[in-house]
C-alpha cells in the first residue's frame, strides 16, 4: 500500500488530534447523576437489554470530567446524544435537541463549558444516513400518506407505509431492512440542506468535531465535500471522523474527512496480542469478524502497512481504538487475558495516531457483543482492574510528555516470534518500545543512535544505553524508554 497524497497537497487535519486521547462515552452507561426522575430505569448495573435504559445522562457525565481528565483524556467522543425512542439514540427524532433523558441542552452546554474549562473536547456522534419513525418529518408520512409535505424526504416504494408490521417486508428503504430507521433521501435537496444545517448548528453551539454514522451509506461524495466546507467554514479545527471498517481512500483524499475509526488497528490487535487466547466465536459473532493469531513480523509487517495507506497527516490523526460499542469488549475478545489487554493498551497509546479508550477499558470492564458491550459503568472501585487502570495513566502521562509518541514515525527494529521492538524517531528525541507478548522474560535489542540515558515510562527506571545494547523486558511486558534531557 502506498501513500495517495504528495507534500504539495496534503490534507488540512486538525493538530490538536494528534496530542488527543480520546474516550468514547454511551451516554446511557456511563454516569447517572440523580438530577433526571420519574423514569423506568433498570438498576445501574444490571445486564444490558436491546430496549431498556440504565438512565446515564450528560449531567452524570460532566460530574465525572476529573476522573477523565485524571485518565490523561482531553477529548471525549460520544454516541449519540439526540432525542430518541431508543437506549443508544441512533433512532434520531429531532436533531435539534438534546434527549431529555440525557438532561436536554441545557447539560450538553454545561458539559462543553466544563470540559473546555478543563482542555477537553467533545465530538459527537452524526447520524446522517437515517432517522426514525418518530422522526416529525417521516410522522407526517405516516398521518398523511402520499399527500405529505415530506414524501421526497424518504424512499417510498408503497402505499400505506408499513412501520410497525415485521411480517411483511418494509415499503421503504431502510438502515439494512430495519424499518425503524428509515433513509433519508439525499438526493433532495430540502433533505442535504436539512442536514448541512443541523451540522452547522452544533459546531456553532461550541461542540468540536463530528464522527459520523456509516457515512459510505450516503453514496455521493458531494454530499460529504459541503458537508466539510460548511463545518470548517464555522471551525478550521473541527474534527471529522468517518465509521468506515473497510478501505477509506474515497473518504480520505483531504475533501471530505479528517479520519475515520481504525479498525485496520484493531483486528491486528487482537491477532498478535490475543494470539493464545483468541475466543473466536466470540469474535465471530460480534462486529470483529473471523481473526487469525498472527506472529510478531506477521504483526510488524501489517502494522507498518497500515501507516502507509493514508496521507501521513491523515495517519496521524486517525482514530485508532481496541473496541467500541460495536463490538465485543477487546478484554471478552482475548478470551478475558488482562495481560493481552494491557499489552495491547501499551500499543495502542504508542502507535501512530489518536488512542480511543472505550468507556471502562482502563478498569478492565468485559463485554460481550451488542447489546453487552454497552454495560453500566461500574463506579465501584473494588470491581475495578487497579493494575490496567494505572497502566493507562501512566500510557496517558507518557504521550502527553513525548512529541516522539504523539507525532513520531514509526518503524520496527526488531520483530520475531512473540517479540517486537519498534522506534518512534521525532527531532526532539527518538522513542523506543519493546514488548514481550511471550510467556518468559526476554532480552530484545533496542537500538540507539548514540549513547544516553533514558527512562522508562512504566517503571520510571534510567537505562543507560548503548549501540548495539539488549535489555531483559519481563513475560507479557513492555519498556518505553523515552530519552533523558541531560
Amino acid at each position: 500500500m502506498t501513500q495517495d497524497a504528495s507534500p504539495e497537497s496534503r490534507p488540512l487535519t486538525p493538530d490538536w488530534v494528534r496530542d488527543a486521547v480520546f474516550y468514547q462515552i454511551f451516554p446511557d452507561r456511563f454516569a447517572r447523576s440523580g438530577r433526571i426522575t420519574g423514569l423506568n430505569l433498570q438498576e445501574w448495573g444490571d445486564t444490558p437489554t436491546f430496549h431498556q435504559y440504565m438512565g446515564g445522562d450528560l449531567w452524570g457525565v460532566a460530574d465525572k470530567l476529573d476522573y477523565l481528565q485524571g485518565l490523561g483524556v482531553n477529548a471525549i467522543y460520544f454516541c449519540p446524544v439526540f432525542q430518541s425512542a431508543s437506549n443508544h439514540r441512533y433512532h434520531t427524532h429531532d436533531y435539534y435537541q438534546v434527549d431529555p433523558m440525557l438532561g436536554g441542552n441545557e447539560a450538553l452546554r454545561r458539559l462543553i463549558d466544563e470540559a473546555h474549562r478543563r482542555g477537553i473536547k467533545v465530538v459527537l456522534d452524526g447520524v446522517f444516513n437515517h432517522s426514525s419513525r418518530g422522526f416529525f418529518q417521516f410522522n407526517d408520512l405516516l398521518e398523511q400518506g402520499p399527500h405529505s409535505a415530506y414524501r421526497d424526504w424518504f424512499h417510498v416504494e408503497a402505499w400505506p407505509l408499513q412501520p410497525y408490521d415485521d411480517t411483511r417486508p418494509a415499503n421503504y428503504a431502510a438502515w439494512w431492512g430495519n424499518r425503524a430507521l428509515p433513509k433519508f433521501n439525499t438526493e433532495n435537496p430540502a433533505v442535504r440542506e436539512f442536514l448541512w444545517q443541523v451540522a452547522e448548528y452544533w459546531i456553532r453551539f461550541g461542540i468540536d468535531g463530528w464522527r459520523l454514522d456509516v457515512p459510505n451509506e450516503i453514496d455521493d461524495d458531494s454530499f460529504w465535500q459541503e458537508f466539510r466546507r460548511r463545518v470548517k467554514a464555522i471551525n478550521p479545527d473541527a474534527y471529522i471522523v468517518g465509521e468506515i471498517w473497510g478501505d477509506a481512500h474515497r473518504w480520505l483524499r483531504g475533501d471530505q474527512f479528517d479520519a475515520v475509526m481504525n479498525y485496520h488497528f484493531t483486528r491486528p490487535c487482537l491477532a498478535f496480542f490475543g494470539a493464545h487466547t483468541l475466543d473466536h466465536r466470540m469474535n465471530e459473532v460480534s462486529g470483529t469478524g473471523h481473526v487469525a493469531p498472527m506472529t510478531a513480523d506477521e504483526f510488524a509487517g501489517r502494522m507498518t502497512a497500515v501507516t502507509q495507506m493514508y496521507h501521513p497527516d491523515i495517519v496521524r490523526v486517525q482514530l485508532n481504538l481496541l473496541d467500541s460499542h460495536d463490538t465485543a469488549r477487546y478484554l471478552t475478545a482475548v478470551g478475558g487475558d488482562a495481560s493481552a489487554h494491557r499489552l495491547a493498551l501499551t500499543f495502542q497509546f504508542t502507535y501512530v495516531g489518536a488512542p480511543c479508550l472505550y468507556y471502562g477499558d482502563e478498569i478492565g470492564l468485559p463485554g460481550g457483543p451488542d447489546p453487552d458491550c454497552r454495560r453500566a459503568f461500574p463506579w465501584d472501585e473494588q470491581q475495578w482492574n487497579q493494575d490496567t487502570l494505572a497502566l493507562v495513566r501512566r500510557l496517558s502521562a507518557a504521550r502527553h510528555a513525548s512529541d516522539a509518541l504523539k507525532q513520531g514515525e514509526f518503524r520496527v527494529t526488531h520483530a520475531r516470534g512473540e517479540h517486537l521492538v519498534f522506534v518512534r524517531p521525532h527531532v526532539s528525541g527518538t522513542a523506543h518500545v519493546a514488548m514481550n507478548a511471550g510467556q518468559h522474560p526476554a532480552s530484545l535489542p533496542v537500538q540507539v543512535d548514540a549513547p544516553g540515558p533514558y527512562r522508562d515510562a512504566l517503571t520510571d527506571r534510567v537505562y543507560d544505553l548503548a549501540p548495539g545494547m539488549e535489555i531483559e523486558i519481563p513475560a507479557r511486558g513492555s519498556v518505553i524508554l523515552l530519552p533523558v534531557q541531560v
